[in-house]
């Protein structure tokens, strides 16, 4: 086995601008900015959902010495007023919701508001230190204003601890798969909204994902932090996750802690949940990766996709690993016009399996079988669910046999189950919740509950025409030569007539040129041990990448070059480079 070279914890370089570690040395900058004329200076902390807003206040408050301190969560509505106000986009579900239309000033209740606006009006002298979700609500003309950040990713496994609730409720005990639809649905909706209202004005970022080792950079160093990751390729912080079908593939490829049980997932490209790290220097401070997506939408993505997509990254590559496991459950995507309807969503997950590795038996199911009666195989698979009867996928569904580097397309609609002892680089469109499980094998979770079967949503949308003869004819290795020059070729590969998403692959020995044409990119090595990304015009440092890592080459960036490196030189590679076919764009409408 060839050591792992996988970088978990890429950087992003940022030059000229200070990062101040420390509660001391965060304390001692906000003292000085706030200045020390007389009177009251009042002192905001904007929280993101997920926060621990107690660590910042034991923080800020030991050294600070505030004449007063308000914290947000006082100013709330009553608990079952949130509850049910929320209910509506919650939904009664137990995976899928409906994306909010709330806003942050409709968890407080007014007279709170004015009341605590009144107690800071007050004070006369001293530091008032305002803190929470929220807190620039209730100051909305502060001395300083810093905005605690947090990443999808953390807030994720703080549910997982049951250290932390849904904004505005007090549910830490409740399971994580509503409390992740909750945030999904409601509580991140609410936050980034407002976030972005906030861009211009806030002063510092403060970074708190690690707990105890708190980092703050100012609003200068934070614009040029975007200015620079659209400048140049990039990679997010991956982060992988254990499943009842995962496989061990991931721990060897990616390096990754070998006592576990399995890794079933590997997200190296979701800019929702992922983070990004910025090196100072000496100092490293996490944040959000969504926060490029939000403040450089139009220089990471290119004037044509942010203006059908508005400030949401459209495509995620993840791995699926089921090697040495089991398959994964038999699912179907929604249909556009039915997640719009149902969900609020405004595109579908359109997606493609690329096998970056399959054992010498492994198979894919896709498509069904010719000549089923549609209403025979929904009985079975109600049967199943509601008796605890098995499901004969083989009766119904499609078995095709696959190898590594094959590639097939699932437009939404598409029944599909990868099986076992495959590791797929799954390439789709980023609504990335929207799974209708079919069956699961009559499986447990591995919290040893049952995982939920979305069968009265699937049967609304299975597309009973895509048999055999379709699926074969239609999305299955549907590779197509493009160019080729000295030492490389390009092929199209997985591409069909309903998704947006163009996918290339690029085989090459030699210099390989790209160019964004003013439209992101995102790129995996999915042959080679590395690579190095360089630009023509040296307009950023050369980037060197590794097997299985995906980057991000933003639309700005325009033409680059790709060739192998190191231990790679002379040797073949190949990258699979996904982008939005601006063709596309017209029929998706999705603003």
């Amino acid at each position: 086995m060839i050591k792992s070279n996988f970088d978990k914890t890429p950087k992003v370089k940022i030059n000229g601008h200070h990062c101040h570690a420390g509660w001391d040395a965060i304390v001692t900058e906000l003292l000085t900015a706030s200045g020390s004329a007389a009177g009251s200076k009042t002192i905001v902390v904007e929280c993101y959902h997920g926060v621990y807003a107690e660590e910042i206040l034991a923080g800020l408050g030991r050294l600070l010495n505030p004449s007063l301190v308000i914290e947000t969560k006082a100013a709330l509505l009553e608990e079952a007023s949130i509850a049910a106000m929320v209910q509506p986009f919650v939904t009664d579900d137990p995976v899928f919701g409906y994306i909010t239309s709330l806003e942050l000033e409709n968890y407080f209740d007014a007279t709170k508001l004015t009341a605590l606006q009144q107690e800071i009006s007050d004070v006369k002298e001293g530091i008032i230190l305002v803190i929470g979700t929220g807190a620039s609500l209730l100051c909305p003309d502060p001395t300083l204003l810093i905005y605690a950040d947090m990443p999808r990713w953390e807030i994720q496994l703080r549910f997982r601890k049951n250290n932390i609730s849904n904004l505005g409720r007090t549910n830490n005990s409740a399971t994580f798969a509503y409390q992740y639809k909750h945030a999904y649905f409601v509580d991140w909706r609410v936050c980034d909204r407002q976030k972005k209202r906030l861009f211009n004005h806030w002063n510092y970022i403060l970074d708190t994902t690690k707990e105890g080792s708190p980092k703050m950079i100012d609003a200068t160093a934070f614009k040029a932090v975007m200015q620079v990751a659209v400048s140049r390729p990039f990679r997010v912080v991956p982060f992988f996750d254990p499943g009842p079908w995962g496989g061990q593939w991931l721990k060897e490829v990616c390096d990754l802690d070998r006592t576990q049980q399995n890794f079933a997932w590997g997200f190296d490209c979701v800019p929702e949940e992922n983070s990004i790290l910025l090196s100072f220097g000496n100092e490293v401070m996490e944040i959000p990766s969504l926060n490029i997506v939000f403040f450089q939408p139009e220089n990471l993505l290119g004037k044509a996709v942010y203006k059908s997509f508005g400030d949401e990254f459209p495509i995620r590559f993840d791995f699926l690993d089921t090697m040495e496991g089991g398959n994964l459950s038999l699912q179907v995507h929604p249909l556009k016009e039915y997640i719009r309807e149902k969900f609020g969503m405004s595109y579908t997950q359109d997606e493609s399996y690329y096998f970056m590795d399959a054992k010498e038996e492994a198979f894919v199911y896709l498509g069904l079988k010719e000549n089923i009666v549609p209403e025979t195989m929904l009985n079975e698979l109600q049967h199943a669910q509601s008796d605890g009867g098995f499901f004969e996928a083989e009766k119904f569904v499609q078995k095709w046999h696959v190898k590594k580097h094959d590639h097939v397309s699932i437009p939404a609609g598409t029944v599909h189950c990868s099986g076992a002892d495959t590791v797929v680089l799954e390439i789709s469109a980023t609504p990335y919740i929207f799974t209708f499980k079919l069956w699961d094998w009559g499986r447990m979770g591995l919290d040893g509950k049952p995982r939920p079967i979305s069968l009265e949503h699937g049967k609304k949308v299975i597309q009973w025409n895509r048999t055999k003869q379709w699926t074969e004819d239609n999305i299955i290795n549907q590779v197509e030569p493009v160019d080729s020059g000295d030492g490389w070729r390009e092929e199209r590969t997985g591409l069909d007539d309903y998704s947006f998403i163009e996918t290339r692959r690029h085989w090459f020995t030699k210099k390989v040129t790209h160019n964004t044409n003013g439209v992101v990119n995102v790129l995996n090595l999915v042959e080679g041990r590395e690579a190095i990304v360089e630009s023509p015009s040296n307009a950023f440092e050369p980037f060197v990448f590794h097997y299985a890592e995906t980057f991000i080459v933003p639309a700005a960036v325009g033409e680059y070059t790709v060739r192998p490196y190191g231990e790679s030189e002379g040797h073949q590679c190949a990258t699979m480079k996904a982008s939005v076919r601006t063709e596309k764009l017209v029929e998706i409408n999705i603003n």
